[in-house]
């Protein structure tokens, strides 16, 4: 069975697909594009570490393999704990603080959830 999305103004939940691809909302009269609900449903991204266990804000996690840093003479060490991470949509993954190192960020393959 198809769903269809909830407005995206009134929130309503009787929308209805009209034959031009548009999805039109009856409370508030609202028109919008079939590609664009498409679109914000895939737009959501999910993180997942070297495990494949997904990452959430605020998770703990371990470095899996010893990273040398660049502009840094140390390296951090496989099984580092790295806690209080925030997940950013860039490059690198996860913004976070490790211990003599200060901010830093990771990338998700490097790191298995505690």
């Amino acid at each position: 069975m198809h769903t269809l999305p909830a407005c995206p103004q009134c929130q309503s939940a009787y929308t209805y697909e009209d034959g031009g691809g548009q999805y039109v909302c009856p409370e508030c009269a609202h028109e919008w594009p079939v590609q664009a609900a498409a679109a914000a449903a895939e737009s959501v991204r999910v993180y997942k570490d070297a495990s494949g266990n997904i990452l959430q804000d605020g998770d703990t996690v371990t470095v899996i393999k010893d990273l040398k840093p660049k502009g840094s003479g140390g390296v951090i060490k496989q099984g580092t704990k790295v806690k209080n991470i925030r997940l950013v949509d860039a490059d690198h993954d996860i913004d976070c603080k490790i211990d003599g190192f200060g901010a830093m960020s990771l990338k998700t393959e490097f790191v298995r959830k505690v």
